[in-house]
């Protein structure tokens, strides 16, 4: 039987919009990591801009790895048992970065309790913080994230050409479910910076188009984002 184009493209945008969301969560821990550096060392960051930037990554990473969790590897489970149970049974990787994101928010609610108003025992206190607990936890999460990518990666790669077409739409939903749904000048501006991400259109055709149009304005955002986060821009 012929195969629809409608069900062709559904497939072809599987394993692109999937990488393109966990190159979203690579960069957007390591723009977050970076920061807290700045921070930690006494460089010129906007504190507030980092509070708000590492809520976006938290609140992303949470419900991308729940989305997986709760939705795209019971698909796959069911379909190829054996591969997936051998990755998915690492129990003691998904409770350390659990526990390293309830690090992180942690800090980052201290840092936002308190105001910085220029008095040098309010800087003093945030800047501990940062030294002490968000940047080494903001290290450790972008660690495991990676650690778990790079294991993830080449499975899906090998296991979504062989899904059967009727479990394609699916999965698919399941991929989409866990894109980001806030910060559209930080989904926009880290697919493409530092180089635009393979599934870059792929994913953004999710977005409505009055978003999309505004490109250009989200761009700008991020890029004075990136310099009140005390990081180069683009």
């Amino acid at each position: 039987m012929a195969v629809s184009p409608a069900l062709r493209a559904e497939r072809s945008r599987i394993h692109d919009e999937l990488l393109a969301e966990h190159t979203l969560m690579r960069r957007g821990a390591a723009l977050v990591t970076a920061s807290f550096s700045a921070l930690a060392d006494g460089r010129p960051v906007d504190v507030r801009t980092l509070v708000g930037t590492s809520r976006w990554l938290l609140e992303f990473v949470r419900g991308q790895r729940a989305s997986e969790v709760e939705l795209l590897w019971p698909v796959l489970r069911g379909l190829f048992p054996g591969p997936v149970a051998e990755l998915t049974g690492k129990v003691a990787q998904r409770e350390a970065l659990e526990a390293e994101l309830h690090t992180l928010a942690r800090a980052v609610d201290t840092i936002s309790a308190r105001e910085v108003t220029g008095g040098s025992g309010e800087v003093l206190v945030v800047v501990g913080e940062a030294a002490m607990t968000g940047l080494p936890s903001a290290i450790r999460i972008q660690s495991i994230l990676n650690r778990n990518l790079d294991e993830e990666e080449p499975l899906l790669l090998d296991l979504f050409p062989r899904v059967p077409d009727r479990d394609v739409a699916r999965l698919r939903s399941a991929i989409v479910h866990g894109a980001p749904r806030t910060g559209p000048h930080l989904v926009f501006g880290l697919l493409e910076d530092p180089d635009r991400v393979p599934g870059h259109t792929a994913l953004l055709g999710n977005f409505p188009a009055s978003v999309r149009w505004l490109r250009r304005v989200f761009l700008t955002r991020y890029r004075s984002t990136k310099r009140a986060l005390g990081v180069p821009s683009l």
